[in-house]
Formats: C-alpha cells, sequence, structure tokens
C-alpha cells in the first residue's frame, strides 16, 4: 500500500506549504550541523560540505524541504512560486554538488550519519523526482544519482545488524525510515530492497502486541512510535491480517493532540509534528481498516492536524524550517 492517504493537497494548501521551504531552502544560517570530521580540513561551512543541501536549518530538513516543494510542484505546476523554484532547483541540484554530497557521506566515520531519517528523506526526494513529469527532473535526480544509490545499497546492511528496532519518537525510529525507503522502492522498482524491508519489518514487528501508548508521547518527540508502526505493517500486509495484528498491537487507541508549550522552543515545537505525524498515520491506517473502526481514527486525525495547523507559520525558525513537510503528510501522506 503505497497511496497510503484519502486526501490531497489543495492548491491553496500547497501554495502555503510551499512558501516555507522557498524561504528556508536557501538559508544557510543558524545551522544545526551534524558533522564528523576526520581531520582539521573538514572544518567548513555547511554549503561547502553540502552544497545541495546546507539550508533549512540542517541537513535533512532540506533534503525534506525540497522534497515537499517537488511535492506541491508536481501538484501544481503553475503555483505562484513555479519560475523561481525552479531556479532554486537548477542552481542546487547539479552533478557536482550530488558528487560531493555522496562523497561526504562515503568518508571513514559517517556511516550512521543520518540513518535512518535522512536517509529516508533522501530516497523520499528520489521517489519525488522520478514520478515529476517536469522535463528537468530527470536531470535533477541523475544529480543525486550517487547519494541515492549509496544509501540504497547501505539501507539492507544496516538491517542486517540492527538486532532491535528503534521505537523512538526522534530521528532514529526504524519505523519511519522504513516507510520512506519502501515507498521508493516501490515507487521506482527497487524490488529487492523491498523484500528485504518487509522481511525485517514481519521479523521484528509482526510479534508486537499490547504496544504501551498510552506512555506517548515523549517531551520532543515528532514521531509515535506506535503509530509508525502500525503504518508500516499496513503497508504490508493484507488488509485481513492487518486488522487482526491491530487489534493485537492497539487494542485501544488513546491518542489526544500533544500540547506545544513554546513554540520559540525547536525541540519543544517537534510536538506539532507530532501532532502532524499522528494525523498522516492515523488517516492511512483507517483506509485500509473495516467501516466500523475508521470515524474513530478519523476522527482523532481532524483533531490533531487541527491542534497545530494554525500556528505552521508561527514566526520561529525552530518550527517553520520543517513543519510544513509534515503538514502535507497530514494531509495527504506519501502518495
Amino acid at each position: 500500500m503505497t497511496n497510503n492517504s484519502p486526501a490531497r493537497l489543495t492548491r491553496q494548501q500547497a501554495t502555503r506549504f510551499a512558501a516555507l521551504p522557498m524561504r528556508n531552502l536557501g538559508t544557510e544560517y543558524p545551522n544545526s550541523l551534524a558533522h564528523f570530521l576526520n581531520g582539521p580540513t573538514d572544518v567548513q561551512p555547511p554549503s561547502r560540505l553540502h552544497p545541495v543541501f546546507y539550508g533549512s536549518y540542517d541537513w535533512h530538513s532540506a533534503v525534506h524541504g525540497w522534497w515537499l516543494l517537488v511535492r506541491c510542484l508536481r501538484r501544481y505546476p503553475d503555483l505562484p512560486i513555479a519560475d523561481k523554484a525552479l531556479v532554486l532547483l537548477a542552481a542546487h541540484f547539479t552533478a557536482d554538488g550530488g558528487a560531493a554530497e555522496a562523497a561526504y557521506m562515503q568518508q571513514p566515520g559517517r556511516g550512521t550519519w543520518e540513518r535512518p531519517y535522512g536517509w529516508g528523506w533522501l530516497l523520499a526526494l528520489c521517489a519525488e523526482l522520478h514520478l515529476w513529469p517536469q522535463p528537468e527532473a530527470r536531470r535533477w535526480r541523475a544529480a543525486l544519482r550517487p547519494l541515492e544509490d549509496h544509501i540504497a545499497q547501505a539501507f539492507p546492511a544496516y538491517l542486517a545488524k540492527l538486532t532491535y528496532p528503534i521505537r523512538a519518537g526522534t530521528h532514529f525510529n526504524t519505523a519511519f525510515g522504513l516507510i520512506l525507503a519502501l515507498h521508493y522502492a516501490r515507487i521506482c522498482g527497487k524490488t529487492t530492497l523491498a523484500q528485504t524491508i518487509e522481511s525485517y519489518a514481519r521479523a521484528k514487528f509482526l510479534p508486537d502486541a499490547d504496544y504501551p501508548a498510552h506512555y506517548e508521547p515523549n517531551g520532543d518527540d515528532f514521531l509515535s512510535g506506535a503509530l509508525t508502526e502500525t503504518l508500516l505493517m499496513a503497508m504490508l500486509l493484507p488488509a485481513d491480517d492487518f486488522a487482526s495484528w491491530f487489534a493485537r498491537f492497539l487494542p485501544a487507541q488513546p491518542f489526544t493532540p500533544a500540547i506545544v508549550a513554546d513554540r520559540s522552543d525547536a525541540k519543544g515545537v517537534h510536538l506539532d509534528g507530532l501532532n502532524f505525524s499522528r494525523a498522516w498515520c492515523l488517516r492511512s491506517i483507517a483506509a485500509v481498516l473495516p467501516d466500523p473502526q475508521r470515524p474513530a481514527l478519523l476522527a482523532m486525525a481532524e483533531s490533531h492536524e487541527a491542534a497545530s495547523l494554525p500556528f505552521l507559520e508561527s514566526g520561529e525558525y525552530g518550527g517553520e524550517h520543517w513543519l510544513a513537510t509534515f503538514a502535507a503528510l497530514a494531509v495527504e501522506g506519501l502518495t
């Protein structure tokens, strides 16, 4: 199941959401640089280290900011920002830039860098470029090919040694990374990668039962360990099998919107992202469950989205640099 949400971005939503990456993708500072140095020559500004993905506060946010921009343009090629966006894409997505991004990741000591969150988003971006009929999209994806191939090959090796999946509500969450990678594998015809993900997920998650979702969220979660795992299994299992597994895994769904106490706190505002990602998961899960189970899940999704969508343009860069991506997921998922 890749088409995992019944809704679709409206033109008004796409215009609103795309405005934020347009504002941020060329913004180098402030920058939260996660950087492994192998020597003194590695001390470089973000735009030298990452000529494609240096904006939007950090590397992974730049990656999914581009995903969002491409998604909005694929949906509505004539958005008001379209001409400027195409110029921005052409300036960043160059062969030299893509080669430098791949070379960075392949240096010693960087095997765990951006794993699995940034990895998954890079593959999702490649899937979006693959789907986009824009003439230049093929060239822009080709610029990323060395990085795409590196990550696609690294995922199976990572899973082979990941004895215990990570269920945290932040970047290290295993299920979320696998959702993005599985979406890419299905869109781009990477059968071996898709089979590897399915085999791992079935082995690690199928035995789970009675997930303690009432302990969620932690104070800086932007993902639900319960719901990301559930969505991954919804993508993999036949409908009847999934319904049975879901009844065992989450016999009750105690999900209420998270309260954000201070949107100027870059960690605390993660909870807006949690509200959006929960809305996405709940809608997607409802789409594959029997009719009697859907209304409650859809009502929870609506309440979560409504709790955070009015604050998307908060004026605080800690949230504005990334939250529109998760708002788009809440609306239409990875379709």
